[in-house]
């Protein structure tokens, strides 16, 4: 059923999964690269998904299913070749808020409705905003986001107990104070080993996967020298089952609806923005073109189908379809083969996971939270000391002291008054001399407009040219070839200079008006209030044709 729907979804313009065209040209080398490559992110997704799902607040196995059924669904209906889906870090602190405030069963029915969410964007098409989204406010909200996962290691990195996770994160700090006496030299130990090995490994070989060898080795030394001393998924979580778990429709009524409406929506709109960025950095690196719309399809499907089995939001995971690509993949079945891999391992050696000590988790945590901070990006937009530093700076912290929610739509908002703003300053009215018609002897005044007429400078205009009316003349002439854009605003304000002016008994004439301005116009009643004959292509003709309106006037 869910084929035949996917079939029948139309993208325009955008070729679909079933059509042979993916696979006109695989050879026996492409099956090879794809398997290698689905192997290799399949060991790269496990200790992440594992460590994500614990940072937010969840059981390590509800990680694993995400990786496994999103990873599959994303794989086989989304709009990337190459895009690799799962749990991943810019979801912690929101799923983490969700947990704490309303329970794990509640965020499986957020998470199921921020699927049919992003399967109602992809049918409106929304694929195309996140190119609205400016670069200050993805940056300061990724920045913020990796604080709160660096700064959420810190107990399991030092071993503290009896930390309460708090919504905050000044309230989360400050438990950490609280309890920084009861560190733990065997934690400290082993996340520090862990360190030095996700340090290490890549300067060995690049081929070598980091993650895990970081959580493998800290884990092989802990149960060889001091087995009981720290504390472990097993004694923490209780082990994962080696099965994935049976079917469920979570418990939807129309009170949770309502009440998680706002979270929902915020993991649809973080889901939208991370996977397309994933997707744009795999065209990047591939010389590809994924297509929007068909990614948030097959993501808003992931997510309806990966609470049914206790998974957790998913989207896009931009490291791990990097590392896809750089493993040589050459079709969207390295996904596949990546979801069956983490399969077969769960299958397999789900037991020997309760060994990993939290302390392990830590360190590859915090590896990942420095990978996504974009310091280096932060650093710049800071010393442009502009206005998307500020928008930068307001959305980083918004992000960290009260939540990404708040952030990203202040932060918007801050970028949309900054770009109305400098808009407005782009508008300019160039007033000439008083001149003199040679025939009718009267003065009359040319004032050209130059930029966009719009709500933010619509104020600003009507100004302008009522204080240059001191004296004013019998004839106006507004050259208006290049004004960029006029909205209702800014129509409405010229409109009511221009009824003003002539029920004083003066004459407007409007020169170089553009097709489209003409066409406004003609919707607005302004064209038929002037009449046909008060436009004229340009300056010059409307000057020349003073004399005839002003004997017009008279013979009136």
């Amino acid at each position: 059923m869910l084929l035949f729907f996917y079939k029948k979804y139309k993208f325009r313009g955008e070729v679909h999964l079933f059509s042979d065209y993916r696979f006109r040209d695989y050879q026996p080398a492409s099956l090879r690269k794809d398997f290698i490559s689905g192997i290799t992110v399949g060991i790269v997704a496990i200790p992440l998904g594992m460590a994500f799902a614990m940072a937010s607040g969840v059981k390590p196995e509800y990680g694993i299913y995400t990786t496994i059924i999103a990873g599959l669904l994303v794989s086989l209906l989304g709009g990337s070749r190459f895009q690799i889906a799962g749990p991943t870090g810019a979801f912690i602190p929101i799923l983490l808020a969700v947990v704490l405030q309303y329970g794990y069963e509640n965020l499986l029915v957020a998470g199921l409705m921020a699927g049919v969410m992003l399967v109602i964007m992809s049918f409106f098409r929304l694929g195309n905003l996140i190119h609205f989204i400016p670069r200050s406010v993805t940056i300061g909200f990724t920045t913020g986001i990796a604080v709160i996962i660096f700064s959420g290691q810190i107990g399991n990195f030092f071993g503290l107990t009896g930390l309460e996770k708090k919504e905050y994160f000044h309230e989360n700090m400050l438990e950490i104070f609280r309890h920084f006496g009861t560190l733990n030299g065997y934690s400290i130990l082993t996340a520090i080993i862990g360190l030095i090995a996700i340090m290490t490994v890549p300067r060995i070989s690049r081929r070598i996967p980091v993650l895990l060898v970081g959580l493998i080795i800290p884990t092989v030394v802990s149960v060889i020298f001091y087995p009981t001393h720290v504390e472990t998924v097993g004694t923490a979580f209780g082990g994962i089952p080696q099965s994935l778990p049976d079917f469920k429709f979570p418990d939807i009524t129309l009170g949770k609806i309502r009440e998680l409406f706002v979270p929902a929506l915020v993991i649809a709109a973080l889901g939208a923005i991370e996977s397309l960025l994933s997707a744009v950095v795999a065209d990047g690196m591939t010389n590809q073109k994924h297509h929007s719309n068909r990614e948030l399809f097959g993501q808003g499907i992931a997510n309806i189908v990966a609470p049914l089995f206790g998974g957790i939001p998913a989207t896009g995971a931009i490291a791990r379809t990097a590392t896809n690509i750089k493993s040589g993949a050459v079709s969207r079945l390295s996904g596949v083969i990546h979801s069956l891999f983490v399969l077969v391992t769960l299958l397999l050696f789900a037991p020997y996971a309760s060994h990993i000590p939290l302390a392990a988790m830590a360190p590859l945590l915090m590896f990942v939270a420095w990978n996504m901070a974009e310091l280096k990006s932060f650093k710049q937009l800071l010393k442009l000391k502009t206005s998307d530093s500020v928008v930068l700076v307001t959305t980083f912290l918004l992000t960290v002291f009260v939540n990404l929610t708040v952030a990203v739509q202040v932060g918007i908002l801050l970028a949309i008054l900054s770009f109305i703003k400098k808009k407005s300053e782009m508008l300019q009215v160039n007033q000439k001399q008083d001149a003199l018609d040679l025939t009718s002897h009267l003065r009359y005044k040319t004032f050209t407009i130059k930029g966009p007429l719009f709500f933010g400078t619509a104020q600003a205009f009507e100004h302008l040219l009522h204080s240059s009316l001191e004296s004013p003349p019998r004839v106006i002439i507004l050259n208006m070839s290049e004004v960029t854009t006029i909205d209702a605003t800014g129509e409405e304000k010229l409109a009511s200079f221009i009824k003003s002016f002539k029920k004083s008994g003066g004459t407007i004439l409007i020169s170089g008006l553009p097709d489209w301005g003409m066409e406004l116009f003609q919707k607005s009643g302004l064209f038929d209030y002037l009449g046909n004959d008060s436009f004229y292509t340009d300056e010059e003709s409307a000057t020349g044709s003073i004399d005839y309106h002003l004997k017009t006037v008279v013979g009136d």
